[in-house]
């Protein structure tokens, strides 16, 4: 294992977070959020999807929310989208930089999220990057359910190495591989990162892991020695897909941060900054989070 010097932090909270629970922040809030974000040090944040409303309601102010957002030219702001409609409403706010796309690794699960086969995803997701490139934005693609699937179970790696060598060709800013469900292990996440890296070179390849089962960080940390660059993760690991039956958070923004400063690998972020939002963010959702780094004592004490 080699470790880099450094990864980009890619901050989901505002849409991935938010997206699975029953309290619906309201559009002030969000921006509040983001904006403790960015003080913490976010440079690249998920701030919305532009979904459906009926299906994600509390995604349903996605351009208020862009409408809000501070002018920061050294942030990226990142919207979800599903389809070409999605991608043509994130466009017209002027505020999003970048289209997140997602192709699922199969038909069941592909059908349940976004109405297609896996095949249909894969082609809209290509559709999705190059309206971005078009438009002056940049596009990534993630693989949803990359490493198991909540209707179909195992999912071969060969399939979505072919995957991400057809995605790779529409000129995304990147790969990404999630493991929705929270399945994965580390053995197998240093095989298909490695893989996936590979077939896509030059393109980064960014993680995406959901602590369902509790292997979310051992699977970051695999990620990371294996090739991975960039890493999603969610401030208090709240989070989960609406259509996959025990998606669970995503691993924990603070929690991550930990882990890989303690190791010298930089990740751009304050992780007491981070604690403080989580625990803000707790309140206002009138929940405690499931990140642990925030229960804990700060470590060095006094730091």
């Amino acid at each position: 294992m080699i470790l880099p010097s450094a990864i980009e932090f890619v901050e989901v909270g505002p849409r991935d977070g938010l997206q699975n629970e029953a309290v619906i922040l309201a559009t002030n809030d969000k921006l509040s959020l983001i904006e403790r974000l960015i003080d913490a040090g976010a440079r690249r944040i998920e701030v919305a999807s532009f979904v459906n409303p009926r299906r994600v309601p509390q995604m349903a102010d996605a351009e208020d929310v862009c409408a809000g957002l501070p002018p920061r030219g050294d942030v990226t702001y990142v919207g979800l989208v599903l389809n070409l409609r999605g991608a043509e409403r994130a466009l017209a706010t002027g505020r999003i930089d970048q289209l997140g796309a997602v192709a699922v690794a199969t038909d069941s699960f592909a059908m349940a999220n976004q109405g297609q086969t896996c095949a249909g995803s894969v082609a809209a997701a290509c559709d999705i990057v190059a309206l971005a490139n078009r438009g002056g934005a940049s596009g990534q693609v993630t693989i949803a359910a990359a490493f198991g699937c909540p209707y179909e179970g195992e999912v071969d790696p060969s399939h979505v190495v072919e995957m991400a060598r057809t995605l790779a060709q529409s000129g995304p800013a990147e790969i990404a591989l999630a493991d929705t469900i929270g399945v994965a292990d580390p053995w197998r996440v240093t095989e298909l990162v490695r893989r996936v890296s590979d077939a896509v070179a030059p393109l980064p390849v960014r993680v995406h892991f959901h602590n369902t089962r509790g292997t979310g960080l051992a699977n970051v940390w695999a990620a990371v020695g294996a090739g991975a660059t960039i890493v999603d993760a969610s401030v208090g690991g709240l989070g989960g897909c609406p259509f996959a039956l025990g998606a669970a958070g995503n691993v924990c923004s603070e929690d991550v941060v930990y882990m890989l400063e303690r190791a010298g690998i930089a990740t751009g972020m304050r992780i007491d900054a981070l604690i403080a939002t989580s625990q803000w963010l707790g309140s206002l959702i009138d929940k405690q989070l499931p990140g642990m780094a925030a229960r804990a004592p700060a470590f060095p004490p006094g730091a």
